[in-house]
């Protein structure tokens, strides 16, 4: 790819304020949310490995029912038209309930809400995913998903620095930590809603199926209709089968991270500041790995993102120093947005583009399944053990079924490249 290629168009660079804005939320749920959360449960008497236990099952809760939806949502969405209005309907969603966890809750109730702001989030995702088709080419994908998840870590700091600086000085700004924190909600909420007009105003929806009637009803049959094709197509089925485990890992340890680190003794300011290193670390790396799409294929670059992910877990099971959270928490930057944007650029490009929807909706689905088997495994054991280390042990083997898997998909995938026509 040459230079002339890599410039980004204007909707490319208001594609990639979308990752900027909704990352801000996602980097309070691995963050202040839950530590907030945890302090709110000490209220009640909670030991820490139930609420962390409880903070799991709801995070479950939510993916659950985004991977429920998700196919449905994604079918109905191909459809000429209805994208970008359901994506602002679940960007609206998810920027209310971030908004609403301000609001002096129960332990009970804020984890309501939570789940309410987080199927929102990750509601818009999948419309936002499927947007990659519309708005560039096959031979810039993986560098411009990487770069959307590479300025989602950078310009999610400048909220999230906001909201730290109110939390650590809040007495000295005569303020208390609850309402600082309620303040550093609103603040991301929103960042995350007006940073995602320039998109709202843009995108325009180029592949899609025509209007019909009963578009509900359609979409139900393409929805069967996409599974049969998905099922039919091994390298497909097999990808979203690796993916499903891989992320898994990727995903519970990016949603857990701060409540495990907590269970292992590390104290509230280390987490937030080890974890703003996180994202700082994660800009860089996601930019020289978005480079070297150019150079190596994507799926070998996924493969060494997933034995990175698998030696990151073997590193937590014996973490127990504030230093070694620090590690961990470079570790992580070093490989989380390239798995992430890799995976996505990936299917994007082995997908009909008319169908992007229909098929990130399945993708959710992976994904979101994964994440609820990795957060619910996480919680089961913890309880069971009384030992969050137990969890993690389980999740470091999701990374070599993923891996082994995805060979096996490439494979595949290398194989119907071949008998494609050159011209």
């Amino acid at each position: 790819m040459d230079k002339t290629k890599v410039k980004l168009t204007k909707l490319e660079k208001y594609w990639i304020l979308y990752d900027i804005g909704n990352s801000a939320f996602f980097l309070l749920v691995s963050t202040i949310i839950p530590i907030y959360f945890k302090n709110i449960t000490k209220l009640y008497g909670i030991s820490d490995a139930n609420s962390t236990a409880y903070w799991s099952y709801a995070i479950s809760i939510s993916t659950l029912i985004v991977a429920i939806l998700g196919p449905i949502l994604g079918t109905l969405a191909d459809t000429k038209g209805y994208k970008k209005p359901l994506f602002t309907l679940f960007l609206i969603l998810g920027v209310l309930g971030c908004a609403s966890l301000a609001l002096p809750l129960s332990w009970v109730i804020f984890l309501a809400v939570f789940v309410f702001a987080k199927v929102g989030i990750s509601g818009s995702l999948i419309f936002y995913d499927s947007m990659l088709s519309d708005i560039t080419t096959d031979s810039k994908m993986d560098y411009l998903s990487s770069m959307g998840f590479a300025w989602g870590y950078i310009g999610s700091c400048i909220p999230f620095s906001i909201s730290l600086l109110l939390i650590l000085f809040a007495e000295k700004l005569s303020l208390t930590s609850s309402f600082a924190t309620s303040i550093a909600f609103i603040l991301n909420a929103a960042w995350w809603f007006f940073i995602t007009i320039p998109l709202l105003k843009n995108y325009k929806q180029i592949h899609y199926v025509e209007v019909e009637k009963h578009a509900m009803k359609n979409a139900f049959k393409r929805l069967f209709n996409v599974f049969k094709d998905i099922k039919n197509q091994k390298e497909i089925f097999t990808y979203l089968l690796a993916f499903f485990f891989y992320i898994d890992g990727v995903y519970t340890i990016i949603e857990m991270a701060t409540s495990y680190g907590k269970d292992v003794g590390i104290g509230d300011n280390d987490l937030l500041l080890a974890l703003l290193l996180t994202q700082i670390i994660a800009f860089p790396f996601a930019i020289m790995f978005g480079k070297l799409s150019k150079k190596f294929k994507t799926n070998k670059l996924i493969n060494v993102c997933i034995i990175g992910y698998f030696f990151i877990a073997l590193f937590a099971l014996q973490l127990d120093k504030t230093w070694e959270f620090w590690c961990l928490a470079v570790c992580v930057a070093m490989f989380q947005g390239a798995i992430q944007a890799f995976s996505r650029s990936y299917f994007a490009k082995i997908i009909p583009k008319e169908k992007s929807s229909e098929y990130f909706g399945f993708f959710d689905i992976f994904g979101k399944g994964a994440s609820f088997m990795g957060t619910m495994l996480m919680g089961v054991t913890t309880q069971l053990s009384g030992n969050s280390k137990t969890g993690v042990a389980f999740i470091s083997l999701m990374f070599v079924f993923g891996f082994i898997i995805f060979q096996k998909a490439a494979k595949l995938q290398n194989a119907k490249d071949m008998l494609k026509p050159t011209n």
